[in-house]
């Protein structure tokens, strides 16, 4: 079952389904934006680069932020799972191509060595002017726990990081997912919060970034259930 669902074809159909629903939540959902001032200087500015974070189980939401990252070059950072193969192929069908990396367990020297080169390559695409954006608590959690990959980035680039909360209304949210996804109805009313810019400063070391990691966790995850409230409201 494993390999008929990894197949290319299935890929692709699981792609396309996911892309297209993106499109039609993104045309029907009236999406509103608290706070989207905060990311114009960097839109504006061509030599900017950005990381952009939302939680993985706002995926299916994801597009109400395309009207922005549409006006950079814009990547998304995903993971080589077979998951992540149709999520890269729907996002690709608007116009975000995929960094893939994956999170490599102690001992694992071939996947640690994949992670090194998609981490450089991040950076060296955010450091350009490129947007990045990330799911950092995915592909496999915990939930709403940023990883340590994304701050990584935005070290060594030293280009700001931007949260999203994103949620619609009305919804459905599957408690049985890791990351409790979140499937809008189209038609309905959807949000967006902004905060940002955030910095890690380029001498941090590690117990500074285990204390931005909680910090940015818990204020990415109060964006989030603002937009919640607002989007019930």
């Amino acid at each position: 079952m494993k390999a008929f669902l990894r197949s290319d074809g299935v890929q692709a159909f699981l792609g396309w389904l996911l892309g297209t629903y993106l499109r039609i939540v993104l045309a029907t959902v009236r999406w509103r934006h608290e706070n989207a001032g905060c990311v114009e200087p960097v839109l504006a500015d061509d030599a900017k680069g950005a990381i952009a974070l939302f939680w993985h189980g706002r995926i299916p939401l994801c597009l109400a932020t395309a009207p922005q990252w549409w006006r950079k070059r814009t990547k998304a950072l995903i993971s080589p799972s077979a998951d992540g193969e149709f999520i890269a192929r729907a996002l690709a069908m608007s116009g975000f191509p995929a960094i893939r990396v994956s999170s490599a367990k102690p001992g694992d020297t071939a996947k640690m060595r994949q992670a090194v080169t998609a981490i450089r390559e991040a950076t060296q695409w955010v450091a350009g002017g490129g947007a990045l954006v990330v799911t950092p608590d995915g592909p496999r959690g915990p939930n709403e726990v940023i990883a340590e990959g994304a701050l990584q980035i935005a070290r060594r680039s030293g280009q700001p990081v931007f949260l999203m909360g994103i949620a619609a209304a009305p919804a459905a949210q599957m408690a049985s997912t890791w990351d409790q996804v979140m499937w809008a109805a189209p038609f309905g009313r959807g949000v967006v919060v902004w905060e940002g810019p955030l910095f890690v400063p380029a001498d941090a070391d590690a117990a500074a970034i285990a204390g931005l990691i909680t910090d940015w966790s818990a204020r990415l995850s109060a964006a989030t259930r603002r937009a919640e409230a607002l989007a019930r409201a």
